[in-house]
Parts: C-alpha cells; structure tokens; sequence
C-alpha cells in the first residue's frame, strides 16, 4: 500500500504518503490564497522526500472538508485526476474527522471547528479521536454555544471564538499525515470511506444575478 493524501479544505496545504504502516513524508504549508500554486509542488516534494515516483501510488486520499468552494476543489480535482491517470481508488475523509484524529484526545465529548468565515464555523462533535457522533455542520458560534460549552475544541475555528469555545486545543489546521493515518487505520480493518465528494454545506458566494436584462439580437 502507498496513499497520497491531501487536503486543501483549510488554509493549509498539506500532502503525505503512508505506506500503510506509517507516515514516511509529508509537507504542509498554510497559505488561504494559493492552494492551486502550492499543491503539485508539495505532491513532488513528498514524493521526492521519499525517494518514489508518483506511479508507485496504490490509492489516493482527499480531505472532503467542509470547506471554502474554491480551495476544496483545487484539492478534490487534483485527487480525482491522480486517481484517473494512474487507474487507483480514491476515496474522501471528512477534514474535521482529520483534525480530530490528530488531536489524540482519547476520551470525549470534544469538538473540532474550522474557519467558515462569514463569522460562521464548520463544526463537528467527537466521542473520541476516531469517532463523530454529531455534524459536520455551519453555524455561528453563538448559535451553538450552548451545545459546545465547557467542551475541549480543536481547530483554527475554534481558537477565532474563545467566548464560545472556551478550552482551545491543538492542531489549528489538518495535516495529511493525519488523513492518511486514519484512511489506513480504517481500509485496514476493513471500513469502507466516503466518496471523494466535497462537503460544501452551503451554497458558494458567487451567483447568477437575478432580474438581469435580457438583450436579444434584432
């Protein structure tokens, strides 16, 4: 087995490849502004951190957010092309499912946030690091305070809020390494793994103006 995994739902750009075992390169870099720019540099850094070629790879993973419309598909659309040109699976994993793994909190309830902007969070509830039992979902904080009061929260999201949520932890932003752990955890014991399909959750900022005038050729 050898997973390429990325994720481009967050600010960072973050790739790994795992070999099944164990993680054996990654990069990530955070910048909300160039997803496009810096994905297939990370993707031959990686590749070349490990001493292997991109046809070595057996499946691709992507991080499926939710995310921002323009940086989840840069990522989902790389993964779905790696997937075509080298005839591997792909398969998705929820960007806040990543987040929490990586947290190592054992024992819950806690919950992961990212930032929606808007002044809203994508937001999910864990039982434990390998366990979701509620969202992923959007909301304003305040809206939610109630459900999340008092919980541990992991996530950049998180930390923009601290009257809502109120005990921060690390990681701020999804690491690869992380998707690609929990992705060979899960196809190893036998689970199965989300489409590659983006988790958008609302629509995207950019729409078709209504009442625009028609003009017709005479």
């Amino acid at each position: 087995m050898l997973l390429l995994a990325l994720d481009t739902a967050t600010p960072a750009v973050t790739v790994a490849l795992h070999d099944g075992t164990t993680v054996i390169a990654a990069s990530s870099q955070v910048d909300a502004r160039r997803h496009g720019e810096l994905l297939l540099p990370a993707v031959d850094r990686v590749l070349a951190d490990a001493g292997l070629r991109l046809d070595a790879v057996t499946a691709v993973v992507a991080g499926i957010g939710p995310g921002p419309y323009t940086g989840l598909r840069v990522g989902l659309m790389t993964a779905d092309t790696f997937g075509l040109a080298l005839d591997v699976p792909v398969h998705g994993v929820c960007t806040l499912d990543g987040l929490a793994y990586a947290s190592g909190i054992e024992e819950g309830p806690f919950v992961v946030a990212t930032d929606a902007r808007r002044k809203e969070v994508y937001w999910a509830r864990y039982e434990n690091a390998r366990t979701r039992t509620e969202g992923p979902a959007v909301d304003r904080p305040a809206d939610i305070a109630a459900d999340v009061a008092g919980l541990p929260a992991v996530g950049a999201g998180a930390a923009l809020y601290p009257d809502t949520f109120t005990d921060v932890r690390g990681p701020e932003h999804v690491a690869a390494a992380a998707l690609a752990s929990l992705a060979a955890e899960r196809l190893a014991a036998g689970g199965e793994l989300p489409e590659p399909r983006p988790l958008y959750l609302r629509r995207p900022d950019a729409q078709v103006p209504k009442n625009y005038k028609v003009v017709t050729p005479k």
